[in-house]
């Protein structure tokens, strides 16, 4: 754990956030992608300078890491689970509803990092009273007070603010394990600082169960006792109104499904019971009424063969005689002559058990119809007790309407009551279970070396950001040179087409380098000459002029090097100064300015007086001529046009050395008088707005393209010192 790596970064993001806002590491847009070649060129070229920022971080690293105290790190790792361990089959007095969810997580590690865990373990670890504490965190002023309970809790305060500084809550992504590091110059500090810290946390976790279990129960104690009173109260009301109608009521029995909308859970009243058993009673009575009655009748059809005259005993003595009587008749009718006594007295016998049987049958119907008559008679009995318990019954179910409302009233609170007071007892089972669920996985041990600085890390660190730094100040460096540095950016900057690069000449004089053949000059202007061929499609105008931005850009050098070049191949061309306020082609050539443009251009000489042989084959030259008081008033007319068209008709091109285009009114009068523009830009001289202004003045000219001159092919070199 290194404590300069934050700044580091800071440092070198902030660094490249300068070097992308300055313009040396920027956006170019589609189509205009950052050159390599070219960034690296700009580090080549200011190398000192990133050698200088890397190197000065590299030994800043080094100072930094000596002169920085040794900090040691002591790690406990916990694991968080989602549920606590189930004690007792009871639920918790505040169920986690973000148990398995992320915010579950969240809040735990927000826990651990509050500023009330932090001053409890400051206190826990004793270091509140410490001066030394202070002290070995710069915070030795929390003593400068004077004591006293004010001092003690600015103290705990400002304690708890350093530990929260040092310890940082670190969750092992995709698990439910959580790192406590603590990071202090003391090994022995880290070490107690980080099992302090976990040994806090679960407790304050306990605590925090323990402390709404606790309002738990104070709540419910309450809500009990009143409870308690509704309910004796709500159940003496309904008592009082029972007693007050004459509502009895019997326990509770599987009868009441018996009666017609009785309530199979309610208690029976004393009516309802007498009702049942009336009612059963009658019945009965009816059943044995119906059976006497099938049983009389019986009798009446069949006086002989009734189930009632059958079972009879005395009449089946009476028939057994009267069997044998007959059987004695029947074989005294046989054996004796008629008439005989024996034969009357058989037959009288056998009429007396008839007349026998008769009257023991009678007897038998008088019984049956004097039993149906009782059960008859008891039946209406009973319907009438039965109808006049029913209308007792419905009169007194009109008055326990009320009634039922208090017993239900009573019955709600006691259900209440029980539900709270069962609570009641499973919260105390549950309280005095301390469940947890954050548990130690690896304790926190002592530190054996430092955790920081580390020298590698800091070196790596400090050089980078020293890096980063020089590259932001090459960045204000290039700003500052907001000019035309590489060819590239003739186009980029500019948007203008790049005809040629001239480079810069160290010793000779442009005429002096034009007169070789071979040399780096004569060759860029050759390669700028092919260019102008290609740029338009009838190839080298017939007509141009060599424009810049400032004086001393090499505007006359390309003049000549572009006239010197086209009479090379076998051309007619002539040199035209027309830069009237600044000349300079006549002291190129050694010539003398006696006569010139301005002369034409006043007094409309003939352009034979003005012209002046050179040197070289096929180029002549018109010097500026005499100076005149104000050159624009001259330009504005067409005097310029007019000896345009006449060189054009005597030479093949007519190349004109034009004034510098800012704040001058003379470039764009000459411009007009030509048919194209060569626009000449000096590397690294001149910032890229400012040709941009120059150019926006020329919109009615047709620029062909530009030519950069005095580059320096060793950037070294070409810096400007």
């Amino acid at each position: 754990m290194n404590s300069i790596s934050p700044q580091m970064l800071r440092v070198a993001s902030g660094a490249v956030t300068l070097a992308t806002s300055s313009g040396l590491i920027e956006d170019r847009g589609p189509g205009r992608p950052l050159s390599l070649k070219r960034l690296l060129h700009i580090v080549l070229r200011w190398r000192w300078v990133f050698i200088g920022g890397v190197a000065s971080g590299a030994v800043l690293g080094v100072v930094v890491t000596l002169l920085t105290h040794h900090q040691y790190t002591s790690t406990e790792r916990l694991q968080i689970s989602r549920e606590t361990a189930q004690v007792v089959n009871i639920g918790a007095i505040s169920r986690d509803v973000s148990i398995g969810d992320q915010e579950f997580y969240q809040t735990q590690y927000g826990l651990m990092r509050t500023q009330s865990l932090a001053e409890r373990v400051a206190r826990d670890i004793g270091v509140i009273d410490d001066p030394a504490f202070f002290k070995m965190f710069g915070k030795s002023d929390a003593f400068a007070e004077t004591s006293g309970a004010a001092n003690h809790v600015k103290r705990t305060e400002a304690a708890g603010l350093i530990l929260l500084a040092h310890v940082v809550v670190a969750p092992t992504h995709g698990s439910s394990l959580v790192d406590v590091a603590a990071t202090t110059p003391s090994p022995e500090l880290s070490a107690k600082l980080a099992q302090r810290w976990s040994e806090d946390f679960i407790a304050s976790t306990l605590e925090r169960r323990r402390e709404g279990s606790d309002y738990a129960r104070r709540y419910l104690e309450t809500r009990i006792d009143q409870l308690r009173e509704k309910l004796e109260s709500s159940e003496r009301r309904a008592a009082d109104y029972a007693a007050a109608q004459g509502i009895i009521d019997l326990p509770t029995t599987g009868d009441n499904s018996k009666v017609p909308g009785a309530d199979p859970d309610r208690a029976r009243s004393l009516v309802t019971d007498d009702l049942i058993a009336t009612n059963s009673a009658r019945n009965g009575a009816a059943a044995e009424r119906i059976q006497a009655a099938s049983r009389l009748a019986a009798a009446s059809d069949q006086p002989g063969a009734s189930a009632d005259a059958l079972n009879y005993r005395a009449i089946g003595l009476l028939r057994d005689k009267r069997a044998d009587a007959a059987a004695d008749y029947a074989k005294a009718v046989v054996q004796l002559p008629a008439g005989d006594p024996a034969t009357k007295a058989a037959h009288a016998q056998v009429e007396a058990l008839d007349t026998a049987i008769q009257g023991e049958q009678n007897r038998v119907r008088t019984a049956l119809q004097q039993t149906y008559q009782a059960a008859s008679s008891r039946e209406k009995a009973l319907t009438q007790r039965v109808n006049a318990l029913k209308g007792s019954l419905a009169d007194q179910r009109q008055r326990a309407i009320q009634y039922n409302i208090y017993q239900r009233d009573a019955e709600t609170n006691r259900e209440l009551y029980e539900g709270l007071l069962q609570r009641y007892k499973e919260i105390g089972v549950a309280g005095s279970a301390d469940n947890n669920n954050v548990a130690v996985v690896d304790a926190a041990k002592l530190p054996s070396k430092p955790s920081s600085p580390h020298l590698t890390i800091n070196i790596l660190l400090f050089t980078l950001a020293g890096g980063a730094i020089a590259l932001a100040a090459i960045a204000v460096l290039e700003k500052l040179e907001d000019g035309v540095a590489e060819p590239e950016e003739c186009l980029e900057k500019l948007g203008l087409p790049l005809l040629g690069v001239a480079p810069k000449l160290k010793v000779q004089t442009p005429l002096e380098a034009m007169r070789d053949p071979q040399s780096p000059l004569a060759e860029s202007y050759l390669v700028v000459t092919a260019n102008l061929k290609l740029a338009a499609s009838k190839g080298v105008s017939h007509s141009l002029a060599v424009l810049s931005t400032r004086p001393k850009e090499g505007k006359s050098t390309t003049a000549v090097a572009l006239a010197r070049g086209l009479a090379r191949a076998q051309r007619t061309v002539v040199l035209v100064d027309a830069s009237l306020r600044s000349p300079s082609i006549h002291a190129t050539f050694g010539l003398k300015n006696t006569s010139g443009v301005s002369d034409f251009l006043m007094h409309g000489d003939d352009i034979e007086t003005i012209l002046r042989p050179t040197e070289f084959k096929g180029l002549s030259v018109v010097t500026a001529g005499a100076r005149a008081p104000n050159p624009a008033d001259l330009l504005i007319g067409d005097g310029l046009a007019r000896l345009v068209q006449a060189l054009q008709n005597r030479f093949d091109h007519v190349i004109i050395d034009g004034p510098a285009v800012i704040d001058l009114a003379d470039a764009p009068l000459v411009a007009s008088a030509v048919e194209s523009v060569i626009y000449v830009v000096a590397s690294r001289s001149v910032p890229a707005a400012s040709v941009r202004a120059a150019l926006g003045r020329l919109d009615r000219a047709q620029v062909l393209g530009g030519v950069l001159t005095m580059f320096a092919t060793n950037p070294v070199a070409g810096r400007r010192r």
